[in-house]
């Protein structure tokens, strides 16, 4: 199979948080009031999202800076330190990229700065028999800076509850690949200030080691591979996965989080908690291949996007064997019925899952023969392309091609189910916009239907998607 990348648009987010200390005078009851005098500062988030290329698995890239701008051109940094980041980790997805302290004022525009050094693409290569590989390439850089007028000022508030940056990475209109397979990068965001309340302002994805427990705050600390620390906080409403609960929590815990940050304090409130590993190492990824492909798998490959510790024998961007004994505890984020080992366990496994695997640290010394003690099924976002007359709304169904980095290992078209929880975004209201060819993503959990075997998509957010500026290239 030829390893082409055609151009399709996915969503993905990353949250970045630059949140500046809270003033000990409280919160203000508005974001978008007028800032204090210069010397004051307030809470500030940014979230970033992105559309990758088919067959690309990766660009990885350092963020020099992030700079927020007032009208008299004064600018602050949003950054602490200098980021690398892969903005094809998440489809339509947030995450928390970092936090800072921030000067109070309103700023009308941003500067983001990417290092045109170290810079890689990584891709999917089937072009030979049997398991998929990954190969990377070296782009270069049409410029590296990307000035952003806001359309809304992004105004920081001292004492004032976390105001953000929406910085959405356009991959589709960034990278452009000729016919010789050369890749040109021009780095194109789209940048909007959201609130902590807002949607755009939600963490999606935190995953970090577990530092410390505070029963009597109903709290914890957690450190990403990166060194950054975040406080999270749970109460009645937090939801638990699987076997997790705040009393199994310790120093060997690796979890992932979502929720927002608190109005008061630059902590997380978590609406979800789940335990990835309790023997101190984990890895996450997109599975690329499963062997056998039918019946109880022995082992699959797992492209690694996420790592903790990073000092074992796996890589960030490389792929690596996942040996399964049939011990594994099989989990699924965002599932808390009796049925989700029945609908995600060894048997269930396909090409394209976004999954987390954990265990301990000595299992990952050799990347050809991992051992692990838990495997937890995740949301991912996958575009593509609804089926003619495929749509159901009585049944809450529709087909759609599968396209993009996901669409190399779903060759098939498959059938996305819409629940009572489902809601659409990105220019789609309801069921009635699905049309007949139109281009989407659909950001959920893709399962194998455990009667048929036939792999089916469970929607969390379904998002319109602009492809007006489609092209095509290939590497050879």
């Amino acid at each position: 199979m030829a390893n082409s990348l055609h151009e399709n648009p996915l969503r993905l987010t990353y949250l970045l948080l630059a949140a500046a200390a809270l003033a000990a005078t409280g919160c203000s009851s508005s974001v978008m009031s007028s800032a204090n005098p210069s010397s004051a500062t307030g809470p500030e988030f940014v979230v970033a999202t992105d559309m990758p290329l088919a067959s690309i698995a990766s660009f990885q890239v350092q963020i020099e800076s992030i700079d927020a701008i007032d009208s008299n051109n004064n600018s602050v940094p949003l950054l602490s330190g200098q980021p690398t980041v892969d903005f094809a980790r998440y489809n339509g997805l947030q995450a928390l990229m970092s936090m800072n302290s921030v000067k109070a004022g309103t700023y009308n525009s941003v500067t983001i700065t990417l290092s045109s050094q170290n810079a890689s693409v990584g891709y999917l290569d089937t072009s030979g028999a049997g398991a998929p590989s990954i190969q990377t390439a070296t782009p270069t850089f049409t410029t590296n800076t990307a000035n952003v007028t806001l359309a809304k000022p992004f105004t920081v508030v001292q004492g004032g509850s976390p105001v953000g940056l929406r910085v959405d990475f356009d991959l589709h209109k960034s990278i452009a690949i000729d016919s010789s397979g050369d890749i040109s990068v021009t780095p194109t965001f789209n940048v909007s200030a959201v609130a902590n309340t807002d949607s755009g302002g939600h963490i999606d994805e935190l995953d970090g080691g577990v530092v410390s427990v505070d029963s009597n705050a109903q709290s914890f600390v957690v450190q990403r591979a990166d060194g950054l620390q975040v406080t999270i906080n749970v109460n009645g409403q937090t939801e638990w996965d699987g076997d997790a609960s705040f009393g199994a929590l310790n120093t060997s815990s690796i979890v992932e989080a979502s929720g927002a940050f608190d109005k008061a304090s630059l902590t997380l409130d978590a609406d979800e908690v789940a335990i990835l590993s309790d023997s101190g190492f984990y890895a996450s990824g997109q599975v690329t291949y499963v062997t056998p492909p039918t019946g109880a798998a022995t082992n699959f490959d797992l492209y690694v996007r996420g790592l903790l510790p990073t000092n074992t024998g796996l890589t960030l961007g490389q792929i690596a064997q996942v040996n399964l004994t049939g011990n594994e505890k099989f989990f699924i984020y965002w599932m808390h019925n009796p049925f989700t080992e029945f609908l995600f366990n060894s048997s269930a496994m396909v090409a394209g899952q976004a999954v987390a695997v954990g265990g301990p640290a000595t299992g990952a010394a050799n990347a050809n023969a991992v051992t692990v003690n838990r495997v937890t099924l995740q949301n991912w976002g996958f575009n593509g392309t609804v089926a003619p007359g495929s749509e159901n709304p009585g049944q809450g169904t529709f087909q759609m091609q599968v396209n993009g980095f996901a669409g190399v290992l779903i060759p098939e078209t498959i059938t996305v189910y819409l629940g009572g929880n489902t809601d659409f975004r990105y220019g789609l209201g309801a069921f009635s916009d699905i049309t007949d060819g139109l281009n989407l993503r659909v950001v959920g959990l893709l399962l194998k239907n455990p009667t048929t075997g036939q792999v089916v998509l469970l929607a969390r957010h379904v998002d319109g998607l602009d492809l007006t500026d489609t092209t095509t290239a290939a590497f050879e």
